[in-house]
């Protein structure tokens, strides 16, 4: 089995901080997806690391979200952070940007998805993208299917960022969106900047679809796109809890990377990750 770096790993703390967006979402409303809950998760599995992935948490508590993990991850599986900014306003942004790194941001992230097309197009916004790949700094990039040309567009913009695609482009599984879904990924695979997220996958499946089946395409076709050197791999915790759960996600995963060879897997399962993400000093990996 492959070991692998869970690049996507979300940490909920409803007591500390607010996600208003959880309201719509009643599996995770209130509940608390700490460390702990984390670590007794991951026993026993392939999962030598962690990233905090941001979680979209409300306006107010942007800055308390890093904070707050920074200072509690010690002694955990999660070795650093990929913090929300705001690079739509220019105000504090260079001032964030220093303060997250020193906190242990290796990446930046801003959900598009759930705002207007227009932001991620704006000269501000670009402007404070390619101030992030400036500082040696990734952006994540998480958007539905259907702006992946805007996606697109971004990544060329600011051609000194690198790009992390999250959740496989996010193709509408339960809609049979494939070749929309190809195209524009064909799009993104050209440009150097741009690798992807092997995550978030079951989520996008409709009811009584099997999972492992019907996300084997989209996996091999990603994989074929991008190249193994291109795709890093992350759990989703606990959004994935929606569809199959973390530990199904790591087995699924698992049988999908034994089809490779094992430089391939190795590649997908953790060294694109430490590569990308700068973990070499956070991360010790037996490879």
């Amino acid at each position: 089995m492959v070991r692998l770096i869970d690049t996507h790993q979300h940490l909920l703390f409803p007591n500390d901080l607010g996600y208003a967006w959880t309201a719509r979402v009643p599996p995770l409303a209130n509940q608390s997806f700490g460390h702990h809950e984390y670590a007794a998760l991951i026993e026993g599995t392939e999962i030598a690391a962690a990233i905090f992935m941001e979680v979209d948490v409300d306006e107010a508590d942007i800055a308390r979200e890093t904070r707050h993990v920074a200072q509690t991850m010690a002694g955990t599986k999660t070795k650093a952070i990929i913090a929300a900014c705001r690079p739509e306003e220019d105000e504090g942004f260079g001032a964030w940007l220093e303060e997250a790194s020193a906190l242990g941001a290796v990446g930046f992230r801003r959900v598009l998805h759930v705002v207007d097309d227009a932001i991620s197009q704006s000269e501000t916004f670009r402007r404070n993208v390619r101030t992030i790949g400036d500082a040696g700094k990734t952006f994540d990039i998480v958007m539905h299917a259907r702006q992946l040309p805007l996606a697109e567009a971004l990544a060329r913009a600011c051609g000194n960022t690198q790009f992390v695609l999250d959740h496989c482009g996010n193709p509408d599984i339960a809609a049979n969106g494939f070749d929309a879904w190809a195209a524009g990924m064909a799009k993104l695979a050209d440009l150097p900047n741009v690798v992807v997220k092997f995550s978030g996958l079951t989520v996008n499946c409709g009811p009584g679809q099997n999972h492992e089946e019907v996300v084997q395409p989209y996996l091999d076709h990603m994989v074929g796109l991008f190249g193994p050197d291109r795709v890093l791999w992350g759990s989703d915790w606990p959004v994935v809890n929606l569809a199959v759960g973390l530990r199904d996600w790591v087995a699924i995963s698992q049988r999908f990377l034994q089809r490779l060879s094992d430089d391939e897997a190795r590649a997908i399962g953790h060294r694109t990750a430490m590569r990308v993400y700068g973990l070499t000093d956070l991360v010790e990996i037996d490879d």
